[in-house]
Order: C-alpha cells, then structure tokens, then sequence
C-alpha cells in the first residue's frame, strides 16, 4: 500500500464512455481507449491491502489484487501484469465483461464506494499488450501426451493454453467457423471488439495450441474415437440450450432466441453479410433482464430500431444493497449498463425496462406474424399474472433472452461417452472434473451451469490441473477451484 490515506484523498474515478450519440453509430468499444491511465494509479492507490482481503475470496479466479493494486500504485506495470497473469489466463477478457464481484467485496464497499478493481485490471492487461509483456509462453519440452478440448469459448481457451504450457500437445476442437465460443458470436464487439479475441488466439497458435474449426464432435466426430486418439479429453462445450418461454402465440414469425440473433449480427460486423434478423425499422421487445438482454439492447439501437423495451419478470431491484445481502455478498441491486445508459439517453431518460412484467401471451397480425406482446403484472413470490393488469405493447421483433439451460441433448457426447447428468441436466463429474470415464473431463458449464466468464476461465485453469495430474501423476499449473465451490452471489 502506497499511500495509507489514498482511500480517503482520492475519490473513485471510472472509466470514461464515448457520447451516446457516438457509440450507437458504430460497434468500436462503448470506453474511451486508454482514458483512465493518467489516473489509474491513484486509483490502485486507494486499496488498502486488508489483512485479510475478501476480494481474493469474492474472485473465482483468487486474483491477488491488493499485491497487483500495490504494483500498479508504484507505476511497476511489468511486475503488476505478471501477478494478475498468474491467475488469469485472459484479464483482457473480465477486464470488460466480468460483473466484478470482487468490487461488491471490497472493505471499502462496506461503507464508502469500492476499489476500482475491475478497471485497475483492464488497465493492466491492455498496458502489458501495448507494452510487450504479453509473450507467448512455448514450453520447454514436450511431454509426449496429448489432449483434446472440445469447445473454444473461454473455459476451453483456459484449458488448452494451460495444458500446451504444461507441455501436452493440445488441440481445440470448435464447431463453428471460428475460434472464440460465445466470446466471438454471443458478446456484441461494443462490448469487445474481436481482435482481441484474435491476438490471444495467434499467441496461443505459436505457444503450439493447435485449433481444428467446422468439426462438431458427437456428430460430424464421434466422441469415442476422438477420445481414442488422444492420452485425455476435455469437454466445454458449454450451456448452450435456450430457455424456451412456452406461451400462446410463441410459433409466430418474428420471436427469436437471443442466440439466434446476436450471432447473426456479431458475422455483420466480421464481414460475414447482412443479417437474417435485423431490428432496423422495428419495434422490438426483449424478454429477460440479464447480460444477454442488455447485449440484445444494445445490438437493436446500434441497427437502428424504432423502439426497444425490455420485459424483466423481477420486481425493480432497490438502489443500495438488501439487508438480505450484506457486505460481502455480491448483491441484486439497479444497474444501468451501457445498453441500458443508451436507451435511456435516446428516450428521454424513460428505462427501456420494464420490471416485474410476466408475458402472458403473443398476438399475431393474422398473416403469421407477431403484432405485440401480452404482459402483466408479476405477482411478488409467485409471478403469475396480477389479475387487470393486463396491456399489450406492439412489437415486431421478440428476443427471448431467458438464459441457459445445460449442454446441448442430442448432440451424441453422452451416448457416445457413456457420460452422466447430474440433476440440472449437466455433464456429471466429481471434484477433480473427472466425469467418471477414464481420461474424460468436464470444465465450465457444460458441468456447472450457466455461470460467469470469469467462472470459466477458473473452471479451464482447474480442469487443466486435473489433466496434467492424471497425465503425469502431479501438476504445478495452478488450480484456485473445485466444482463445488460457488461464487459469492446472492
């Protein structure tokens, strides 16, 4: 800690955004680039290094923090990219999309406004690309095993990187086109921009990872013989099976999965044509008020739709934690994305949102075509409709955005394998990621559920551990934690 008295001298500064007006013209990053280095410093310098530091204990990853807050206070960037690389395969990543529960940890948080945490780290990883820190690690030898990763959004990255590091030859295999899961086609390039994703991607190729694209194992592959060909196997594939919202009128044109579109409009914006759904000239209404619902947000204003609203079935959260959810859990409380911040500014400051709205049913135009939703009220505990609250709203483009419910059924892993499901409809494993069939393991929410970027990040790393150790009887490749663990949410 640098300066004892920072937290009290310098007041919590974030990152500065482009203007509205700006941002929704283009698909660039909604953050001003490099606005914050001037004073990130003062920032960091604000940690006070707790005895004992719930943040590490809030952090899926176990970031250690206060000593990389302490690095960056000093100006020492190269030592500071080094402790946050240590436990963090890809800080570039949270940097901009985790949610920072380590912020709502913070001692600061308990009665002040938190650390800085999650811009601190952002800081550092774009200053260690800029600066050349961020080499590719090849590694000394070779270990004469080898290891395939089926599935390349960031648990499988994780995994793979960390197991070419550990000397295992290891190859990714991806179904679609390109490497990058749901960071290359569910993150819209507002939130960040994919040659990012590119540059990790070209380090780890010359660390020796090897990606295979275009190939689904379980159908265009079988899992089996996939599993013949190599000393082990890591399945993250993911929790890729939408939610359905089953209600009177759900098989008219025009209501799509946020799966569906976002994907379409992330291939837009790579150069892969124009897009089969679009919300250009439409009054849209999404369902759902998470992450996905906000990215579908704000991907509709960027393709200039007339009117957007957003349908949450849970009541308004309140402003400041519950008592509920005290210090350090990481609490329900209003946020405002910059989707959300958007919407806002384009409207006249009205929230696109509309809370505790349950969708009652859909109305079509009578030529197949959806013309509106029925909502109504959400009754608090039950969330059926309040009788004679009913309204419609017109639409002419439905998102679902109700999250994720497990690893694709059908898709050939389970028969081919002769893997397990636990009670959420999960591949089962136990608590070193082994799923019980020799060599095969389980990383990210394919066996956890859907759950945070930085989550499957810490589920790769780990995953990998588990491998290296039945690969070669021990592992020094870092494993913060087991399956069992959750983060510190409410």
């Amino acid at each position: 800690m640098g300066d004892p008295k920072a937290f009290l001298n310098n007041p919590r500064r974030l990152r500065e955004r482009r203007a509205v007006p700006d941002r929704i013209r283009d698909w660039a990053e909604v953050y001003r680039e490099r606005a914050l280095l001037p004073i990130i410093s003062g920032q960091a310098a604000r940690c006070m290094d707790c005895g004992i530091p719930f943040c590490h204990d809030a952090c899926p990853l176990g970031n250690l923090i206060p000593e990389w807050n302490t690095l960056v206070s000093a100006e020492d960037w190269r030592s500071a990219s080094a402790r946050l690389h240590a436990t963090n395969n890809f800080p570039e990543f949270t940097g901009r999309l985790c949610p920072a529960p380590c912020e709502s940890a913070c001692v600061l948080a308990i009665d002040s406004e938190a650390v800085t945490i999650k811009n601190i780290e952002l800081a550092i990883a774009d200053r260690a690309w800029e600066s050349g820190f961020e080499q590719p690690q090849p590694p000394e030898r070779l270990s004469g095993r080898t290891v395939a990763v089926v599935g390349s959004g960031p648990a499988g990255l994780a995994a793979a990187q960390q197991l070419t590091r550990a000397g295992h030859t290891t190859t990714v295999y991806e179904r679609a086109d390109r490497i990058g899961g749901l960071l290359r086609y569910g993150i819209p390039d507002f939130r960040l921009e994919k040659h990012r994703l590119d540059r990790r991607i070209d380090q780890m190729r010359t660390e020796g990872t090897r990606f295979r694209t275009g190939i689904a194992v379980g159908s265009e592959l079988r899992a089996d013989e996939l599993r013949s060909r190599y000393d082990a196997l890591v399945l993250a594939v993911g929790a890729t099976v939408c939610r359905e919202l089953p209600v009177p009128g759900r098989e008219l044109a025009g209501i799509h999965q946020a799966m569906e579109y976002l994907p379409q409009a992330n291939r837009a914006v790579a150069g892969d044509g124009s897009p089969a759904i679009s919300a250009e000239g439409r009054r849209v209404v999404i369902v759902g008020g998470g992450d996905t619902a906000a990215d579908c947000l704000g991907t509709a204003l960027r393709q200039q739709a007339a009117e957007v609203s957003q349908l949450d079935i849970n009541p308004c959260p309140p402003e400041r934690r519950a008592e509920g959810q005290p210090w350090p859990v990481h609490p329900k409380v209003y946020r405002v994305t910059t989707s959300h911040e958007e919407a806002r500014e384009l409207a006249g400051a009205r929230d696109p949102r509309r809370f505790a709205a349950t969708t009652v049913r859909f109305e079509g135009d009578g030529q197949g075509r959806v013309r509106a939703v029925r909502l109504a009220e959400a009754e608090l505990g039950t969330r059926r409709p309040r009788p004679g609250t009913e309204q419609a709203i017109e639409a002419e483009l439905v998102l679902l955005a109700l999250g994720f419910a497990g690893p694709e059924p059908g898709s050939g892993l389970v028969e081919q394998l002769g893997l397990g499901l636990d009670g959420a409809g999960n591949f089962a494993r136990d608590g070193g990621y082994a799923t019980g069939v020799d060599g095969v393991f389980v990383a990210g929410d394919a066996g956890r559920g859907q759950s945070l970027i930085v989550w499957a990040i810490a589920e790769g790393r780990s995953a990998a551990a588990a491998v290296d150790r039945y690969l070669t009887g021990s592992t020094e490749l870092l494993a913060p934690v087991s399956p069992a663990d959750r983060p510190l949410t409410a």
